[in-house]
């Protein structure tokens, strides 16, 4: 299974895209919608988990096991779950499985939660995607998760663009456009040609918000750099990149606080 993601510019178009995959008779337990825009009454209607900087702690853990006896349970009934992650504010998550995706999302710093979801849940969602999925809800979009089988996945990426989705690649690359012009401008001022390097800054920035690293130094993840990108890891400007993500996760914390 693979994660095939739709990024909305509004829950009413989530929502309505997510519709449109009826005909493909995706079972509705591995779809879900993500979304910053909740009623006070969905959000009285279920539990609420605060994120402590930094990551999730251990009560994004408690709740995360929870999410997972609820997912693997027989009730394929769909759900609402709320968390509050950092450097985002409270999520709304539809979907039975909604819980732990937003707990994926949360469980930053690569602890034993993310890797429960990771091998017994979400097989198939990269890891390296969910600070785009941040950024989209920060942004105040929505965003459309489906677990499709391989056969499924083009099917699945055609009903969401064709509804309206922003792909997971046309958002990222549009998040880095946002962000560019800055980085390219300190880069350059700092000493370097952007030009040449921005293809190892940019890897080793967004390696910064990679879930297994978020919240720990270069050297603290450097064997996991080292497996993630083993020919650009030591290079100075993928260094220079991984920096400045931390700086800016640290910036978009201040935000939200």
């Amino acid at each position: 299974m693979k994660a095939v993601v739709g990024v909305f510019k509004s829950r009413p178009d989530a929502e309505r895209g997510a519709a449109e995959l009826t005909p493909l008779d995706i079972p509705k337990d591995r779809v879900t919608v993500l979304t910053p825009h909740a009623t006070a009454k969905e959000l009285a209607a279920v539990p609420t988990v605060a994120g402590e900087e930094p990551g999730m702690g251990k009560a994004m853990g408690a709740a995360l096991g929870g999410a997972i006896g609820v997912a693997g349970g027989v009730g394929l009934v769909p759900m609402l779950a709320s968390f509050l992650i950092p450097g985002v504010g409270q999520v709304l998550a539809i979907g039975v499985v909604g819980g732990v995706l937003l707990g994926a999302i949360g469980a930053v710093g690569g602890g034993a939660a993310g890797g429960a979801i990771e091998s017994n849940v979400f097989e198939g969602l990269p890891e390296d995607e969910m600070f785009v999925y941040e950024d989209a809800l920060r942004k105040g979009r929505s965003v459309v998760v489906v677990m499709a089988d391989n056969n499924e996945a083009d099917a699945v990426r055609g009903v969401l663009e064709n509804a309206g989705a922003e792909s997971i690649d046309q958002a990222r690359d549009n998040w880095w456009a946002g962000l560019r012009d800055a980085e390219k401008e300190k880069y350059e001022t700092s000493g370097g040609k952007f030009q040449d390097d921005e293809r190892y800054f940019r890897c080793g920035f967004e390696a910064a918000l990679h879930a297994k690293n978020r919240d720990r130094t270069y050297e603290q993840c450097q064997k996991v750099l080292g497996d993630l990108h083993p020919r650009m890891h030591e290079s100075e400007p993928f260094k220079r990149g991984f920096e400045r993500g931390r700086e800016y996760i640290k910036t978009i914390r201040k935000h939200v606080s």
